[in-house]
């Protein structure tokens, strides 16, 4: 007899906006058994923070920034997204994003989930966005620290034109005949060794040198 498989409940601390759309967000998630909606306050980095916004400005940009150096996945959830602001948030450490226009309870916990796993979450029109500006901010000094792009294998290759085409680990996986953890290390530590924040930057980076 099989022993039925656990699912990890992902911790979600709620912040930004007023206390009114904080509060009506995190009611929304409370029906969703994977997922615990902590308090703002909790004495340990949650998995997701969703961060509400307006508009993604220098302020907006500052607090994914802080969220992900304490080891938070975040989702935005803006009011106003562009090309521009989408490359901000990528490179800020932004992990999905939501227009709150959009944000009904399946697209936010979609979201959420797929920033817990490590797999991040665009709008396919956010992510072509971000590709045509990234396309267009190529004269830009790049990149992190350590960035060289010649380094990578054929397979991270593959695997980061996938993602820029939207697809999700397990139909990476299935195109490529590979397990989802096996992709899902490949990404690891293709953004580990490249000091980048997650598989957005990754894919940013990667169209600013030409590579995809």
């Amino acid at each position: 007899m099989s022993t039925p498989v656990t699912q990890c409940t992902v911790g979600v601390v709620v912040r930004g906006g007023d206390p009114v759309s904080e509060a009506g967000v995190a009611s929304q998630l409370r029906y969703h058994h994977d997922l615990e909606v902590l308090p703002s306050d909790a004495a340990t980095a949650p998995d997701v923070v969703v961060l509400i916004a307006d508009l993604v400005d220098e302020d907006t940009a500052r607090s994914i920034r802080t969220i992900s150096r304490e080891g938070s996945r975040v989702v935005l959830v803006a009011a106003l997204v562009d090309g521009g602001a989408v490359l901000v948030a990528v490179e800020a450490g932004v992990a999905a994003i939501v227009r709150r226009s959009e944000a009904t309870p399946d697209r936010l916990v979609t979201a959420i989930r797929a920033a817990s796993t490590g797999d991040g979450h665009l709008p396919p029109d956010l992510l072509g966005r971000l590709l045509q500006q990234v396309g267009g901010t190529q004269t830009r000094p790049p990149a992190p620290q350590g960035l060289r792009f010649g380094g990578l294998t054929q397979r991270e290759l593959t695997v980061l034109r996938l993602i820029a085409e939207g697809y999700s680990t397990r139909e990476i996986a299935r195109r490529l005949s590979y397990s989802e953890r096996t992709i899902k290390n490949s990404i690891h530590d293709l953004v580990s060794r490249f000091q980048l924040r997650n598989r957005a930057h990754a894919v940013a980076f990667a169209v600013r040198q030409g590579l995809i």
